[in-house]
């Protein structure tokens, strides 16, 4: 069997390590922050475990948490192009200090880069119906313009 991209980062201590780097500069985001709880490491912690599991560790995450459920897990959240793009330019500036081989590097890369628009939860502003509500459950203009 040949190794997963989590054996080749070296297990999964190297997605904490990354997921550490990430949220440092979540922290000191002014627009991605808010969206956070007051205790990131709960958080921290399932980040790490859903993307150990994706890249082919067992099923450390799902068997804590069950089905992965994105986007309803991120539905609260009111999360526009602007914000998926500050989530993935964190997530690769956090990717870029990793020492870890050029194949995880472009596996996580391109992860983050396919995984990035299906973030988006709140359609913008000048693609709303003339009424300004969103027809796929937003909550309106003042959601939709963040």
């Amino acid at each position: 069997m040949s190794p997963t991209i989590t054996d080749l980062a070296g297990g999964p201590d190297a997605f904490v390590r990354l997921v550490d780097a990430f949220y440092v500069r979540v922290e000191q985001d002014p627009v991605l922050r808010p969206m956070y709880p007051e205790d990131l490491e709960p958080g921290k912690a399932h980040l790490a475990l859903f993307l150990a599991q994706y890249f082919g560790a067992t099923d450390l995450y799902t068997s804590q948490r069950g089905h992965p459920r994105l986007r309803m897990r991120h539905a609260p959240f009111p999360i526009d192009a602007g914000a998926a793009d500050r989530w993935a330019t964190h997530m690769l500036a956090a990717l870029a200090e990793q020492e870890l081989p050029d194949e995880v590097h472009a596996a996580v890369e391109e992860y983050v880069r396919r995984a990035t628009p299906t973030l988006i939860n709140r359609l913008p502003a000048d693609v709303l119906p003339p009424d300004g509500r969103d027809p796929w459950g937003g909550d309106g203009p003042a959601a939709s313009a963040t």
